[in-house]
């Protein structure tokens, strides 16, 4: 009796346990779902095969090629020269130039604009009562404007004999340099030009940070006697870890491949102290040496990658 009744207990238990493949109509109904989301992703897989990639590799393949603008007619007829560009591209001295004038925009220019950005989003989530809407629009504005717009208004703004930035240093007693025509002064006028335009981004996002940080936080540590800016410091600060690492890559990924600025306000001079890793680049590729181009490309992808890397090695929250 005992056994029979054992033996039933696992014939049931088995007969109730679900299929290991899914078997049964609920299995049916997941392959109908899974084959259904199949299709409806299709068209996008199609496209991201076909035009991203499909030149991804391409022109991966194509850096480690002698490839050249008279070889687009026959692009399977270029020789393989292994890794000759990127040791080309390494020792080319203006790319090395535009390597150190890159790591200086970004060393600077990206401190730079996140405080700029902090202090104007602190400034509209406790400072600024009235009004709050249109400061945020205005800071907003340059972020949206087009960058041809942005440099005519900056040329006159850095223009050396009657621009307003002299103009309001020659007030206090200041001769003020040559902005875009001193090598030494060219790339300084450009990341105040840079940051100027793209720290809304910043601020908007600082914002939400901002307003998520629990006040009653901040009223307890009043209440113990600390100050405005130690509450900032030892509050504010550590829960806004998270957007400090977000604001910090996407402004760093943005400034590592900065390209409108120089393209625009100085065409990479005077004596080249303003190109850029990304504007040489471009002027490879319009001289038609695609392989060398598609190196230097790779060469900035790695940096940048690397860079990331670091922002969230010191950046991340401690899990």
């Amino acid at each position: 009796m005992g056994a029979t009744t054992v033996t039933a207990a696992r014939e049931g238990t088995d007969e109730t346990r679900p299929s290991p493949r899914g078997g049964g109509a609920a299995g049916a109904s997941r392959r109908r779902q899974g084959i259904a989301a199949w299709v409806l992703a299709l068209p996008f897989c199609l496209l991201f095969l076909v035009f991203t990639a499909w030149p991804v590799l391409q022109s991966l393949f194509m850096s480690f090629t002698d490839t050249r603008a008279r070889d687009l007619r026959t692009p399977f007829a270029v020789d393989v020269v292994g890794v000759e560009n990127y040791a080309k591209a390494l020792s080319d001295p203006i790319f090395r130039q535009s390597m150190l004038n890159t790591a200086y925009f970004v060393v600077v220019g990206v401190p730079l604009t996140m405080a700029m950005a902090l202090a104007a989003a602190v400034a509209l989530d406790r400072g600024i009562t009235r009004l709050r809407g249109l400061f945020r629009l205005g800071f907003y504005t340059p972020v949206i404007t087009s960058i041809v717009a942005v440099a005519v208004v900056w040329r006159f703004l850095l223009e050396r004999d009657y621009g307003l930035l002299n103009t309001a240093l020659g007030w206090v007693g200041v001769d003020g340099p040559n902005w875009l025509g001193d090598p030494d002064w060219a790339m300084p006028g450009l990341i105040l030009m840079a940051s100027w335009r793209n720290f809304g981004t910043g601020m908007v996002i600082f914002l939400a940070g901002l307003q998520a940080v629990p006040w009653m936080l901040h009223e307890a540590a009043a209440i113990d006697g600390a100050g405005a800016w130690r509450r900032f410091r030892h509050i504010t600060l550590p829960l806004l870890r998270p957007t400090l690492l977000f604001v910090s890559v996407t402004t760093g990924i943005g400034y590592l491949q900065f390209f409108e600025e120089p393209f625009v306000m100085t065409n990479g001079g005077p004596l080249n102290s303003t190109i850029s890793m990304s504007m040489y680049t471009y002027r490879q590729f319009g001289f038609g040496n695609y392989g060398l181009a598609a190196a230097m490309s790779y060469i900035i992808f790695v940096i940048v990658a690397v860079v990331t890397a670091i922002q969230f090695r010191l950046l991340r929250e401690n899990t």
